[in-house]
């Protein structure tokens, strides 16, 4: 195996630290990225993780590889059961399910994302919308949000149009606080909102105000990098840290269970070439 990992390893290991063991994680239905994380957090650090997959409600499967579909039932191969979606709802509601993974086109300081329509007053684009994923924002303990968007060159006319933003256009699933500014746990809501958030540039957290603080950077990024991508002023964490490579471990498994790289369809073209040393 080589010393160098890619962008696209990099960022599921970033992600799969995020879970924790003995914990229920719903990874829903669209991201191999996400995917990724799971099954290699499931085959490491966290065994005991009851791990629901997006696309089939499986628990714990086991597949063969990925595939290039989010619902291909080989994703399901080897799962011990499967939920009814009314099933996973209720798990929800009732405290019980530790972790999920939400992203948006737009991803607010506050952990808000947008997947529904972009435009104030006047729509500009539709989005597919959120499925569950406002109902589940609310219930889920924990939240990991992830953008492979992060980085936002300029067009030809010197204007960024920024992933994290300010305020999101619409709010589809809920962060720390709402279009109001009154805070989640004002609103009585179950779940803590979220905790992480992974991009291509950096880790945030979110601090006792529940704002995003740049917790960790990858190594071949910069803090002012992350300042000229971001549609917010960036708070930082006391050390900010560096986002450390996948194990050996790690690359032999999400090598073996995705031949076919289908993870690379979410990492952007001009992150592909982006290598990082792996220690031995």
């Amino acid at each position: 195996m080589s010393g160098h990992c890619s962008f696209g390893e990099m960022m599921i290991a970033a992600i799969a630290r995020t879970v924790e063991d003995r914990t229920l994680a719903f990874h829903g239905y669209g991201s191999p990225l996400v995917q990724m994380a799971l099954h290699v957090a499931k085959r490491t650090h966290a065994p005991g993780l009851a791990l629901v997959a997006g696309a089939t409600y499986g628990v714990n499967p086991r597949p063969p590889f990925l595939t290039p579909t989010s619902n291909d039932w080989a994703l399901d191969r080897g799962a011990a059961c499967a939920l009814d979606i009314e099933e996973l709802f209720d798990l929800a509601a009732s405290g019980r399910v530790g972790r999920m993974f939400l992203s948006g086109l737009q991803i607010d300081r506050w952990g808000n994302c947008n997947v529904t329509r972009l435009g104030g007053e006047r729509m500009t684009m539709k989005l597919p919308g959120g499925g569950g994923g406002c109902n589940l924002s609310c219930d889920v303990e924990r939240v990991t949000l992830w953008t492979g968007g992060h980085r936002s060159p300029p067009d030809k006319a010197g204007r960024r149009r920024f992933r994290l933003v300010e305020r999101c256009d619409f709010v589809t699933s809920l962060g720390h606080r709402g279009v109001d500014g009154r805070d989640r746990r004002a609103l009585g809501h179950l779940g803590l909102g979220p905790q992480w958030l992974v991009t291509d540039l950096c880790l945030f957290d979110f601090d006792h105000d529940g704002h995003a603080r740049v917790a960790a950077l990858y190594p071949d990024v910069t803090l002012d990098e992350v300042r000229e991508n971001t549609g917010f002023e960036i708070r930082t964490a006391a050390t900010v840290g560096v986002i450390a490579p996948p194990s050996r471990e790690v690359l032999e498994i999400i090598r073996s269970l995705d031949p076919l790289r289908v993870h690379e369809r979410e990492v952007r073209s001009e992150d592909r070439h982006r290598r990082f040393e792996v220690a031995a």
